[in-house]
């Protein structure tokens, strides 16, 4: 193996279509993400059969504009690493199948990459991009519009961080939606927009977060489980028996209509009232996201806790676990904006343990919608 592994990542789990250049598992050479957004704002949420049509469209300029910038040609890189799962089939099959051709072409490994693994990379690229190191074990929580949950990792080998492969033990998932899904569903009944995180989220700072109480989610098992259906209900509750919301409401959703999305046009359009409901959502999504993740790193013995995927973009949350992980003595990591959502350059960063291990894809290589990693 060569000193200077320059992996192509290929990640098309959903509906970002993306590909990057990583060096030695540790260095961003390039990364490209091609958004579907615009595509799938007026559903209110991805439609699969159109996703992948996207992919098909896009794959090949994306992966050509991915090595145009790394300043290389197909036959430099040493590898190709691919989202094989798990995510929504028929745009994994996108960029499996390109990712097996393109391998089989140049006559390069292929390396299968766990898409939720590329979101635990993705921590530990950026970590290592700031000249920190995140120690381990670690608990990582990943937090996304599909998927809420907690794993304990550690060390497989010994080597460097960026070299040696990971174990996994989940300890704890969401058991109904997923904490971006709940965010998505409540802009939708706002007139919020899609996607309703970012939102949400900018809008919040302008309302009151104490205003509305949410309940905790009473489960029984395990207590690092997740569940945010019930909240989403109680907002829904809320609208309810708040009647007179329902003409700003109409009038948001007019503006959408006319393009006008931002936080900025959208908040001279909501109430005291609103702004309250929102912030006090988020508040409950936020301290429940981080509290659960905190107990289970104290419980775990975590020397450090590791947030990724979407929702790790959210200003609320990364200023809670900052407070709230140095108030208990524990370091906690996030991957910057870029690297929180979808991207390609996590996957690249994945594939790089498991190339120098030999861990090579054959031919037979598939899609696999729900691929635990754990």
């Amino acid at each position: 193996m060569s000193r200077d592994a320059r992996i192509l990542g290929i990640e098309s789990s959903c509906d970002e279509t993306a590909a990057a250049v990583v060096s030695n598992g540790r260095v961003v050479l390039s990364s490209v993400i091609a958004s579907q957004i615009d595509v799938h704002r007026k559903y209110g949420g991805v439609v699969p059969e159109l996703a992948s049509r996207e992919h098909l469209r896009r794959i090949v300029p994306v992966v050509r504009e991915a090595l145009d910038r790394a300043g290389l040609g197909p036959g430099d890189v040493a590898a190709i690493g691919v989202t094989s799962g798990p995510g929504l089939i028929g745009s994994l099959l996108v960029g499996v199948t390109y990712g097996k051709a393109l391998a089989q072409a140049l006559g390069k490994p292929l390396v299968a990459v766990n898409h939720l693994e590329g979101h635990v990379r993705a921590v530990i690229l950026e970590a290592l991009g700031a000249g920190r190191e995140p120690e381990l074990p670690a608990v990582c929580l990943i937090v996304s519009g599909g998927h809420t949950v907690l794993y304990a990792v550690e060390r497989a080998e010994p080597g460097a961080i960026e070299a040696v492969r990971f174990r996994y033990g989940r300890l704890g998932q969401t058991r109904d939606d997923a904490a971006g899904e709940a965010y998505d569903k409540v802009a939708k009944m706002l007139a919020l927009g899609y996607p309703g995180g970012p939102v949400i989220d900018a809008l919040s700072g302008s309302g009151d977060a104490t205003a509305i109480r949410f309940g905790e989610p009473k489960m029984k098992g395990n207590p690092y489980d997740f569940s945010f259906s019930g909240i989403k209900t109680a907002v829904l509750y809320h609208l309810r028996a708040h009647p007179e919301l329902e003409p700003e409401i109409r009038a948001r959703l007019a503006a959408l209509g006319e393009g006008k999305r931002k936080a900025a046009e959208l908040r001279p359009l909501s109430s005291a009232p609103t702004l309250d409901l929102v912030a006090s959502f988020q508040r409950a999504v936020v301290s429940n996201l981080v509290s659960k993740t905190l107990g289970a790193a104290e419980q775990n013995a975590a020397r450090s806790v590791l947030v990724s995927g979407g929702v790790a973009a959210n200003r609320e949350l990364r200023k809670t676990f900052e407070r709230e992980a140095n108030r208990r003595g524990i370091a906690v990591f996030f991957p910057s904006l870029a690297l929180s959502t979808d991207n390609a350059a996590m996957i690249a960063a994945a594939a790089y343990p498991r190339l120098l291990a030999g861990e090579y894809a054959s031919e037979t290589l598939n899609a696999e919608a729900v691929l635990p990693l754990a």
